[in-house]
C-alpha cells in the first residue's frame, strides 16, 4: 500500500515524500539479507579454513585446544552479530538511510521530521529489528499495515520513515539551473552568503531537491517565504535573482 505524507519544518515549510510499500521495504531486506548471508558463509569458510592454523597456535601458546575452540567460536559470535546488526547501522548512517537493498530499490530512512537519520537513531530502529526478525517480520507487517505512515515496530520506536527517492534528483543544484555550461562556469556566491547559518543552507537544499515534487503554485510559496527570511542576510545583489534562483545558489555555497 502506497501512502504519501507530508512533514514540517520549523519554519512552517512543508515537504512531500511518497512513502516506501511494504513490497519495496521487504525486497530491500531480502536483497541485504542475501548480501549477509554471502558474508556469513564466507567468514565460516575462513573460520574452517583456519582451524588447523590456530590450533597450531594453541599448542605453541601451550593452551588447550578447547580453549582455542571457544576463542575462535566466540570470535566468530560476535562478528556474526556485528554483520547481522551493524550492517544495518553503518550503511543508514554512512550512505545517508541507505543500505545497498534499499539504494537498489530506490527508498531511503529519513527522520520524521524529513531530516537525514542519525546513528543513534538507526541503532534503535536495528535494535527492534533483531525482534521482529526472530518472529519472521510478523509485528513489522501488522504494525505497517496499522499505521498510516507504513511504520515497523523499529520505525515507531527511533522516529523514522522509509521513503521513496525518485528518479529526479538534484546532485548539483547550480548545473540544474545552469544546464551544461554549469560545469565549465559554476554560478557565483552571492555576497553576504555567510552570514547563512549551515540549518538555513539546509532548507535551501531541501526546498531545491524537493520543488519538483511540490504544485508549481506551492513550489512557488515555499521559495518566496524561504528567500524573504534570508534575503536581509545577503548583499544587495540579491535582488537580481527569483526566489528559486537565490535558493539554488544559497544550496551550492555548502559544496564551495
Amino acid at each position: 500500500m502506497e501512502r504519501n505524507v507530508s512533514v514540517r519544518t520549523p519554519e512552517s515549510i512543508a515537504f512531500y515524500y511518497e512513502l516506501a510499500g511494504l513490497g519495496s521495504r521487504f525486497l530491500a531486506v531480502a536483497i541485504d539479507l542475501i548480501i549477509q548471508t554471502v558474508a556469513a558463509i564466507s567468514i565460516l569458510l575462513i573460520d574452517v579454513w583456519a582451524a588447523p592454523g590456530a590450533g597450531a597456535i594453541a599448542s605453541a601458546l601451550g593452551m588447550r585446544s578447547t580453549t582455542m575452540e571457544a576463542i575462535q567460536v566466540a570470535i566468530v559470535v560476535i562478528i556474526m552479530f556485528l554483520l547481522y546488526f551493524g550492517y544495518f547501522v553503518a550503511f543508514e548512517t554512512l550512505w545517508n538511510g541507505q543500505t545497498p537493498g534499499k539504494r537498489l530499490i530506490g527508498i531511503r530512512v529519513v527522520r520524521d521530521g524529513g531530516y537525514p537519520v542519525t546513528f543513534m537513531d538507526s541503532v534503535i530502529r536495528n535494535l527492534i529489528r533483531i525482534i521482529e526478525a526472530l518472529l519472521v517480520y510478523v509485528p513489522s507487517i501488522i504494525s505497517a499495515l496499522a499505521s498510516s505512515q507504513n511504520k515497523r515496530l523499529g520505525d515507531l520506536a527511533a522516529g523514522t520513515i522509509v521513503v521513496r527517492d525518485r528518479a529526479f534528483e538534484v546532485t548539483d543544484a547550480s548545473r540544474w539551473m545552469s544546464g551544461d555550461d554549469a560545469a565549465q562556469a559554476p554560478a557565483p556566491l552571492i555576497p553576504g552568503v555567510e552570514r547563512i547559518s549551515d540549518d538555513e543552507i539546509a532548507l535551501a537544499e531541501r526546498y531545491v531537491s524537493r520543488s519538483h515534487l511540490l504544485d508549481p503554485r506551492a513550489a512557488h510559496e515555499t521559495a518566496y517565504r524561504i528567500a524573504a527570511a534570508l534575503r536581509p542576510k545577503l548583499g544587495p545583489e540579491a535582488s537580481e535573482y527569483t526566489d528559486h534562483d537565490l535558493l539554488v545558489r544559497i544550496a551550492t555555497a555548502r559544496r564551495r
